[in-house]
């Protein structure tokens, strides 16, 4: 079977079957999307600026692109051995570590953006 794309139409199904593929397997991509879905819902009632959005949407695409690429990394190494080995250990622990970082960023994208805003809403301070 060839993986050959025909058509941009065929290459888009591909790219959306995978989204739906990892919303259905991957705990984490289901965790992310609710997190983004609210700090976009939030983001919506605080009005941000451009800018905030900027930063905001940034952190919930690289968040997201992490995920996925964590995703097929695991899966690539699984295809090639279920047997535990030094190597695919650190293949998969260094794809982790990069989407903890972007998970990371987008806290602090968070920090920096909607809290002083959700403080200043809510007179906290």
């Amino acid at each position: 079977m060839s993986y050959k794309h025909k058509n941009i139409k065929d290459s888009f199904r591909s790219a959306l079957a995978g989204l739906a593929d990892a919303w259905s397997s991957e705990r984490n991509m289901r965790f992310h999307a609710v997190m983004a879905f609210l700090a976009i819902v939030l983001g919506a009632w605080l009005q941000l600026n451009r800018i905030e959005w900027l930063f905001l949407f940034s952190a919930v695409f690289l968040v997201m692109t992490m995920e996925m690429m964590n995703t097929s990394l695991e899966r690539v190494v699984d295809l090639f051995t279920r047997e535990y080995h030094p190597l695919a250990r650190l293949a998969k622990n260094a794809a982790a570590g990069a989407a903890l970082l972007a998970a990371i960023y987008a806290v602090i994208v968070g920090m920096l953006v909607i809290l002083p805003r959700l403080v200043s809403a809510f007179n906290v301070f």
